[in-house]
């Protein structure tokens, strides 16, 4: 009993070293851990402080961003309305364009029946300038025509009562020599002068003296 007990004591030794240093073994291995964990909290320390730092300018950099997205918008909406407007440009283009040219062919027709129109027209003026002309010639032969008959009845009338070259007769003087002298009158309105024996008679619508076609 008493030679077992030293070993019974030293292997209790044995085993207290151990767990001590299975202990310190741990210890360190959590040292261990634990500085690297302080290392890496200290890289992650310096890695946020240099994030903090640039926070600014990626702040900076966002406002710029939101900025230039907002002017994106803003280029987009004034390029869209534009676009819209250049549409409604084009169709306002295309309709009077349209209305032009119709206004162009309504014109024509108008100017090409205006000048129909306006031959038809001078072609009536001369067709009824013609038949006035026509009229006229008739009427002035018509009237010369009364005015012979009228200046032979009044040769006969001054030889049958031998009256000279300055007498004048009366229309009741000249009635026997005449036919139907009811009848006798300018068919342009005139009015008729016997005058002397000497002298033929005259109508004073111009273009009627019996002068004329002696």
């Amino acid at each position: 009993m008493k030679t077992a007990l030293p070993w019974v004591l030293v292997a209790a030794l044995l085993a207290g070293i151990y767990f001590l240093y299975a202990d310190n073994k741990k210890k360190d291995v959590e040292i261990a851990r634990l500085s690297q964990d302080s290392q890496q909290l200290a890289a992650f320390k310096a890695e946020n402080d240099e994030l903090v730092k640039k926070i600014p300018a990626q702040n900076e950099e966002l406002t710029r961003l939101r900025k230039e997205h907002d002017e994106l918008i803003r280029l987009r909406s004034d390029l869209q309305r534009a676009r819209d407007q250049n549409k409604q440009l084009t169709s306002q283009l295309t309709t009077a364009q349209a209305q032009m040219t119709q206004a162009q062919q309504q014109a024509s027709a108008q100017a090409a029946q205006a000048a129909q129109t306006a031959q038809q027209a001078t072609q009536a003026q001369a067709e009824q300038i013609n038949a006035q002309i026509k009229i006229a010639a008739v009427q002035a032969t018509t009237c010369i025509n009364f005015l012979r008959q009228i200046d032979a009845a009044k040769q006969q009338w001054a030889l049958e009562y031998k009256k000279t070259a300055d007498a004048v007769p009366t229309p009741d003087d000249l009635t026997p020599f005449l036919q139907n002298p009811s009848q006798i009158l300018c068919p342009g309105g005139g009015n008729y002068s016997i005058n002397a024996v000497g002298n033929p008679p005259t109508c004073n619508v111009p273009g009627h003296p019996l002068a004329q076609v002696k």
